[in-house]
């Protein structure tokens, strides 16, 4: 592929990610706080959430599992995994967890373990397309190009 295939695929990719609602805005944020002095910090954040989101999620499994289910610290849990979501831009998770939080409010166990699935459903879709994006990235970068810049917002 030349880099003009290249960035019409990134341009794609990108696109998608937000019209399917998979991302927001704060995604886009969070791409433009590397600059030429740190390059890789967006490689960073993502290897950081995408390493910490499925420990997250385990451990919210593990708790939902157990004979007296305290709601208060799964709550807490939950919080901590929407904070993390929102910083990415990672939207459907976020909204996973505002679901998730009234379950836990609501003391609703089948709530709370059907999140568990949608969250691991929506982070996978998320990996799966932001490190197709970032390979692009990388490809355009070695092919001598430069990687277009995409204004989307989800609608």
């Amino acid at each position: 592929m030349d880099v003009s295939q290249l960035q019409c695929t990134y341009s794609d990719l990108y696109s998608s990610i937000f019209s399917e609602g998979i991302v927001n805005e704060q995604f886009t944020v969070m791409q433009q706080l590397g600059d030429e002095n740190d390059p890789c910090f967006v490689y960073e954040m993502a290897a950081l959430f995408f390493n910490s989101v499925p420990t997250q999620i385990d451990e919210l499994s593990k708790n939902l599992k157990q004979q007296v289910v305290e709601y208060k610290n799964i709550d807490v849990h939950v919080h901590t995994l929407k904070g993390a979501s929102a910083t990415f831009g990672a939207q459907r998770m976020i909204n996973v967890c505002i679901d998730f939080l009234k379950y836990c409010c609501a003391n609703d166990l089948q709530g709370c373990l059907k999140c568990i699935q949608q969250l691991n459903q929506e982070f996978l879709e998320l990996k799966i397309k932001v490190e197709a994006l970032f390979k692009v990235e990388k490809q355009i970068v070695a092919a001598g190009g430069s990687v277009p810049i995409v204004a989307c917002k989800n609608t």
